[in-house]
């Protein structure tokens, strides 16, 4: 299968996204809320520095839910045109 090259706004989303959770992360380490997530360290790591910018939707949930994230939230704000994710 071939995957298309990403569109500039999801590269962008995807960096969003990165720092949003790595904002929520705070102090904990990724190998603490990996865990808690059910997902690898080296994927948290890969999404919070934008090189994963379209992760499955099934791991935002996993993350979000153990940071205490709403979805409605990560979405507004990575999709934001001006997003500043340190409002979360």
């Amino acid at each position: 299968m071939v995957r298309l090259p990403l569109a500039p706004e999801e590269i962008e989303r995807g960096r969003r996204l990165g720092a949003l959770l790595r904002q929520a992360r705070g102090e904990r380490s990724i190998l603490e809320v990996a865990l808690d997530a059910r997902v690898s360290p080296e994927t948290l790591r890969k999404i919070e520095t934008g090189r994963v910018a379209t992760p499955a939707f099934s791991t935002v949930a996993a993350l979000a839910g153990v940071l205490g994230l709403s979805l409605d939230d990560v979405w507004g704000q990575v999709t934001a045109p001006s997003a500043d994710v340190s409002r979360v």
